[in-house]
């Protein structure tokens, strides 16, 4: 499988890399680096936040070939390599992000200090319905997708609250590539590291929205049983009132729980 080129956007402010601990979060299918933009802005002070783009989503180039969700991780590795060579970091992700996230805790576990898995599972949809919306967006464009996205993204009553926040996550997924977000379809219809779970070692927090019907609560907690069953430390969370997007949706409460997961990572990193 090809690696993808991935770019990132620092969500902190502008400053010397290196005096706060690093920590970097991934976005869901159809959006970008704006689904943490308050998420970050709650934990920017604390933490350099870096912010990568999904293939043709955002600032990240348009893929030119198939990858897998290992690959993907592969890439965030090489990214973080390109910022701050050889660093640990924290790493937060939604959805095809987290699935990512989960990938990086079974492949790359030595480079994480935490992991915070959120609105994801370890296995997400099945693999025909995945493949039939590659197809579609093919054949017929992100746009497509515009109106079934806005239900599953976002709690009843968010975009009402929130118009300017829900517009700019569906003109993410309006411009985002048509290949790469099929691309991105098919790696979703692979991936399933069910099975891999317990050789996730890194502190981990699974937050689940209440309101998913894409990885309902369940989701979450099969991953933190999957991680404990291995000897492994993970909590499962769940969000009333959050559909698919907590950290848009909730941010408030998604930046207390990563700072929780965070700090303690932190010192049990410095007790080590």
């Amino acid at each position: 499988m090809a690696k993808p080129a991935l770019k990132a956007a620092l969500l902190s402010p502008q400053r010397a890399l290196g005096e706060h601990p690093l920590l970097v979060v991934g976005p869901s299918l159809g959006t970008s680096t704006i689904l943490w933009n308050r998420t970050a802005s709650l934990l920017g002070n604390d933490f350099d936040v870096v912010a990568w783009d999904l293939p043709g989503h955002g600032v990240s180039p348009a893929a030119t070939e198939a990858f897998d969700v290992a690959a993907l991780a592969d890439a965030v590795v090489d990214l973080i390599d390109s910022i701050a060579p050889g660093e640990s970091f924290h790493y937060a992700g939604v959805s095809l992000g987290g699935a990512t996230g989960l990938q990086l805790g079974i492949k790359h576990g030595e480079r994480l200090k935490s992991l915070s898995v959120q609105c994801s599972g370890a296995k997400l949809g099945t693999p025909e319905g995945w493949l039939e919306r590659a197809e579609t967006v093919r054949s017929q464009g992100t746009p497509v997708m515009i109106q079934g996205s806005a239900q599953r993204w976002f709690a009843p009553g968010f975009m009402d609250r929130e118009p300017e926040l829900s517009s700019r996550l569906l003109h993410a997924l309006r411009d985002a590539d048509r290949s790469s977000y099929a691309f991105c379809c098919e790696a979703l219809a692979a991936f399933d590291v069910r099975g891999e779970l317990g050789s996730i070692r890194v502190p981990t927090q699974v937050i689940a929205g209440a309101l998913d019907g894409v990885a309902p609560p369940s989701f979450a907690e099969e991953v933190a049983a999957g991680i404990t069953a291995g000897g492994g430390t993970a909590t499962a969370v769940t969000l009333e009132g959050v559909a698919h997007l907590a950290p848009a949706e909730a941010p408030a409460h998604v930046a207390e729980l990563m700072r929780g997961l965070l700090a303690w990572a932190e010192s049990r990193g410095a007790n080590a």
